[in-house]
């Protein structure tokens, strides 16, 4: 079933999500809704979905992304890199990608996020993972992980100074955010 994704403006989006205590059939269930719910959305097209985006305020997300689906429950970030790689000398931990959010349609923003990160979860068959996630799949999981914590994109967007855009028909247009 389609669910409805909640706005910026509501207030839960706002709360610390509570760990899912067991995989169970209302969780199958509710992945199932999300799903459905992820793979309808078209204008924009979405690449990730936290259970808080459809009024349930428990630490599950998923991301559907360039054939990476995955159903990510109790996230914990066991290592992320922040610091410049020693590869190569140009090479920075953190880069600038630009960002949207469902709860926020048509609105986007350059921002640094780590570029790798390994995470401990359970996935849907209640089975603890652990993997390592690089480039923009490692920003998805950020984002996502962000909504658990009640913090959404806009707040990224203020804490580090970026431009916000605002993408109408076929015209980007910055918003002034002050």
């Amino acid at each position: 079933m389609i669910r409805e994704i909640l706005s910026v403006k509501e207030k839960s989006l706002r709360e610390k999500s509570k760990s899912v205590s067991q995989v169970d059939k209302k969780i199958l269930s509710l992945i199932e809704d999300m799903e459905d719910t992820l793979a309808a959305q078209k204008d924009p097209e979405g690449v990730g979905l936290a259970a808080p985006q459809i009024g349930k305020n428990i630490r599950l997300f998923l991301i559907n992304y360039n054939g990476a689906e995955k159903v990510i429950i109790n996230p914990q970030i066991v290592q992320i890199e922040k610091k410049p790689r020693k590869t190569t000398s140009s090479s920075r931990g953190r880069e600038k990608l630009l960002e949207g959010c469902l709860s926020l349609p048509h609105y986007y923003g350059p921002l640094k996020r780590a570029k790798r990160l390994t995470l401990r979860y359970i996935d849907e068959a209640g089975k603890s993972v652990e993997e390592e996630f690089s480039g923009f799949l490692a920003q998805i999981v950020q984002h996502e992980i962000d909504h658990l914590e009640g913090v959404l994109f806009i707040d990224r967007i203020l804490e580090q100074s970026a431009p916000l855009y605002h993408f109408h028909g076929d015209e980007w247009e910055e918003v002034d955010l002050i």
